[in-house]
């Protein structure tokens, strides 16, 4: 009787508590925010194209491929919140913060709350990514491992990776390379050269995402000790960073025509360049650092229109 009592407390109490952080800080417009919608073609395009490359070679899985999206849109989705809570911790999101809205620092979302979030998105990462690791082995298990690890530590941990100018290579290296190649992996149970080439792809655009968010920000970067490549090597170098990235990005189609024997339908993604001049231009010539926030959202759309057009080149026969 006592012990039953008990669990009811207990019960009672923890209720009691989750509701009243929820009631203070639930909006689920807040949290869709929260997770950043307009950036998450980062996560879409390298699964996309990892699968496409699988169905040339006859192997597409569509369970599998669907899976590993859902994996990829999790994670960073976590990275996301977890982005969120350790740069208010830091106090890196300042009151004069000139980027999108960060909803622990504005108060809307409380700060253990987001922790919470980032944990639990990165758990059920884990927990869809078992199914994967059931297909794809140990190998698949590391991989999945480390990615929810280095998404943590990207803004969290002892030494985050984006607060001392490791954040580019990290986001070229999880959302280009390895998520093209595992998707590609996953569905075929080979490595291949072709997956790696394409996944220069999705590395290059999800990087150029990062570079416009570090330039944008490298004045209040400076001042709050965040040690991005922009405060490290300055602004000029990152208008060149985005700059040869775009480039990388448009040399590949030429790569598969030549050395992969593709229809001239591969050719396809130069149907943006007009759009990619554009982003070269605000990225170059921008007169105030408010007006790349549109910048960030039409570089993280060009990812996507570009993986969706070279996917479609490389399915046409």
């Amino acid at each position: 009787m006592t012990h039953n009592l008990f669990k009811l407390f207990t019960f009672t109490y923890n209720y009691a508590v989750f509701y009243h952080i929820m009631g203070k800080s639930f909006s689920l417009k807040n949290w869709i925010l929260a997770a950043r919608p307009k950036t998450l073609s980062a996560a879409w395009t390298p699964v996309i194209i990892g699968a496409s490359l699988a169905y040339l070679q006859n192997n597409l899985n569509l369970l599998v491929s669907l899976i590993a999206l859902l994996c990829a849109t999790l994670i960073q989705i976590g990275t996301n919140f977890a982005n969120d809570y350790y740069d208010y911790k830091k106090g890196s999101d300042r009151v004069d913060r000139v980027g999108f809205k960060r909803m622990t620092a504005a108060g809307l979302i409380e700060p253990d709350m987001m922790k919470l979030a980032a944990y639990v998105t990165m758990f059920l990462a884990f927990l869809t990514g078992l199914y994967l690791v059931n297909v794809g082995g140990v190998t698949i298990l590391a991989i999945g491992i480390s990615s929810l690890v280095f998404g943590i530590m990207y803004t969290g941990g002892p030494f985050p990776l984006g607060y001392n100018g490791l954040g580019d290579f990290f986001v070229f290296a999880y959302f280009g390379i390895v998520a093209t190649m595992t998707t590609y992996y996953l569905n075929t149970l080979e490595w291949s050269s072709i997956s790696f080439w394409a996944a220069l792809i999705p590395g290059a655009l999800s990087t150029n995402i990062l570079v416009v968010n570090n330039l944008r920000d490298v004045a209040q970067d400076r001042v709050s000790g965040k040690k991005t490549l922009g405060v490290l090597l300055g602004e000029k170098a990152l208008k060149w960073e985005y700059t040869v990235l775009l480039a990388l990005a448009f040399a590949i189609p030429p790569h598969f025509f030549v050395h992969l024997d593709t229809s001239i339908w591969i050719f396809l993604p130069y149907l943006s360049v007009p759009l990619s001049l554009k982003l070269l231009s605000e990225v170059w010539s921008h007169k105030k650092k408010s007006t790349l926030n549109g910048t960030l959202e039409k570089t993280a759309a060009f990812m996507f229109l570009y993986g969706v057009l070279f996917t479609i080149g490389l399915v046409i026969p």
